[in-house]
């Protein structure tokens, strides 16, 4: 398996200097968070933990969906618009049955999760066509994801434009939004249950990640394809299936950020598919392939999030924002490629 263990790890350097530059993204994030803190000592409140916990939980899905073809050795552009594409379905089939203006006026009220259901079967269906075509056909994952990135946005444009003549699609069913935005209060804490979801969800991709074959062989394709075939890997059928799996995970994911906002047009999801990858590579997932954890992942969506929102908080300048969130992909990027070719 080369240097990749079918774990998702690599080997731990011993000596201080290895970790530290392992690490070092870990430090850089833990330095930024101080400078904000030092700055503003009110960013460090239960409010703001609580809002930054709400803001990451779509994020979370998003990141353990896409992370599985990130392991492969590949992508996935097209997350972002198939994100998009699920949240104007479920928007437009569960507005308020009391609303003049919904886009299907004579639409029965449907139950909230035959939409939602919709949405991720339809999202499953352009990920299994981009699973065949980087899988079967051979075709580059930037190349197949970047092109079906423009099919799905041209499809759900035409859909946005044709039900709502391209009006943003609001005033949600009160089930559907509650789906996401009620919760339970605990100690005095509101744990929304869009939250509740996403932990769900993450510990689902964990147990396919580490407790079953399909996880195994998705390491072992990523670390060495032609490995994974001498070992009896079939890897279509086990690209395919992390494939599918990312879209059902876009689909439900797409569900709910419409319920958390509120409303949908087709600008939803655009751009969600860089920060999910983003989160990915600062947790540790190789876009080498082969290496990743769940842990890390979530690590890398919180501290993300984390710096996104305290940088906004002490009023930095938004241009300056992508700056520093460039920044830390880059170093994150260098980190693991150096690490890769020390191991190499």
């Amino acid at each position: 398996m080369s240097v990749l263990t079918l774990k998702g790890r690599l080997p731990e350097p011993k000596n201080m200097k290895g970790k530290l530059i392992n690490n070092a993204i870990y430090i850089v994030l833990i330095s930024l968070m101080v400078l904000i803190v030092v700055i503003n000592p009110s960013f460090l409140s239960l409010k703001n933990f609580g809002l930054v916990l709400s803001q990451s939980a779509t994020r979370m899905i998003f990141a353990c969906a896409i992370a599985g073809p990130i392991v492969l050795g590949g992508t996935d552009l097209s997350a972002g618009r198939l994100i998009g594409f699920a949240g104007l379905i479920t928007a437009s089939l569960l507005q308020s049955p009391d609303y003049v203006s919904r886009v299907f006026p004579n639409l029965p009220r449907l139950p909230i999760w035959l939409p939602i259901l919709l949405a991720m079967i339809v999202c499953a269906l352009f990920s299994l066509v981009d699973g065949y075509l980087v899988a079967k056909i051979k075709v580059a994952p930037f190349i197949a994801s970047l092109g079906m990135q423009m099919v799905v946005y041209g499809l759900m444009s035409v859909y946005f434009d044709s039900v709502s003549h391209s009006a943003p699609i609001g005033v949600l069913d009160e089930k559907f939004s509650g789906f996401a935005q009620n919760g339970i209060t605990i100690l005095g804490f509101k744990l929304q249950f869009i939250l509740l979801y996403a932990i769900v969800i993450v510990a689902l991709v964990w147990f396919i990640w580490n407790k079953t074959k399909l996880g195994k062989n998705m390491f072992a394709i990523g670390g060495n394809a032609e490995a994974a075939v001498v070992s009896g890997v079939n890897i279509v059928i086990n690209m395919l299936a992390i494939y599918v799996m990312a879209g059902l995970l876009y689909g439900f994911g797409g569900a709910l950020e419409a319920a958390r906002t509120g409303s949908a047009t087709n600008a939803l999801g655009s751009g969600y598919e860089l920060d999910a990858i983003a989160a990915c590579v600062v947790g540790g997932v190789s876009m080498r392939g082969g290496v990743g954890t769940i842990k890390g992942v979530i690590t890398g969506v919180l501290l993300f999030q984390l710096i996104s929102y305290g940088l906004v908080y002490i009023q930095v300048n938004p241009y300056l924002v992508y700056f520093v969130k460039g920044a830390i992909i880059l170093i994150a990027v260098v980190i693991d490629t150096n690490k890769y070719v020390k191991k190499k």
